[in-house]
């Protein structure tokens, strides 16, 4: 079956709508969308190479401007909208340590979150809740969104065929451990949200609570 959705997302991935589809999954994925747009834009690479600088370009900048709204959600819709989201998504309860760690480490924390597997909408969500300085946000999602994207791009316009027969040849390990980093993201923001008082003096927001803010 996996072997079948593959073939079947390769086809749409050259559709002539498929730069569209990219773009708003890239936006939405970065402030209230669960599933991100890092397979459609390596599928979308594997079938055109030489178009894969332009693909993680597109996501790149989408994901920017969904990071942008996910900023504007945290600091005027926290109440009506945010805090509902954060619930629906799983991360109501880090969103304490994520409001602590963006005031103690401001656009480093965006950055990582941005060019790593933790979730990048719950710290745009989160900057704008604590009033982040917008430059340094916007500065600082182009560098990490850029780095994971931009990064894709350029190995598959360098490398393009022999990724794809790689791929093709590992697919289902390769599915497996994507999942895993995604989840394990997940699950990182999870546990350092219900870390007990031992680890206090290695992460200083790891007992942060709302009232802090």
């Amino acid at each position: 079956m996996l072997r079948g959705l593959y073939e079947w997302t390769m086809q749409k991935a050259a559709h002539p709508h498929a730069q569209g589809w990219l773009a708003l999954f890239a936006f939405v994925e970065s402030s209230f969308f669960p599933i991100p747009p890092h397979p459609l834009l390596g599928l979308m690479c594997l079938a055109e190479p030489k178009k894969a600088l332009r693909f993680a370009a597109i996501a790149t900048i989408a994901s920017v401007v969904g990071g942008l709204f996910g900023y504007l959600i945290g600091a005027v819709l926290y109440e009506s909208i945010g805090l509902w989201l954060l619930g629906a998504l799983g991360y109501a309860d880090a969103f304490p340590w994520a409001a602590c760690t963006v005031n103690e480490n401001g656009g480093w924390a965006v950055f990582t979150t941005a060019s790593t597997p933790i979730p990048y909408k719950l710290m745009t969500i989160t900057a704008g809740f604590v009033s982040m300085n917008l430059a340094t946000f916007i500065i600082a999602s182009i560098a990490g969104r850029g780095l994971i994207f931009m990064t894709v791009g350029v190995l598959f316009r360098l490398f393009g065929a022999p990724i794809k027969l790689f791929i093709d040849k590992y697919l289902v390990p390769l599915t497996t451990l994507f999942v895993a980093l995604v989840v394990g993201g997940f699950l990182l923001v999870t546990q350092l949200a219900h870390d007990d008082g031992e680890s206090d003096a290695n992460d200083p927001c790891a007992s942060a609570t709302l009232e802090d803010f």
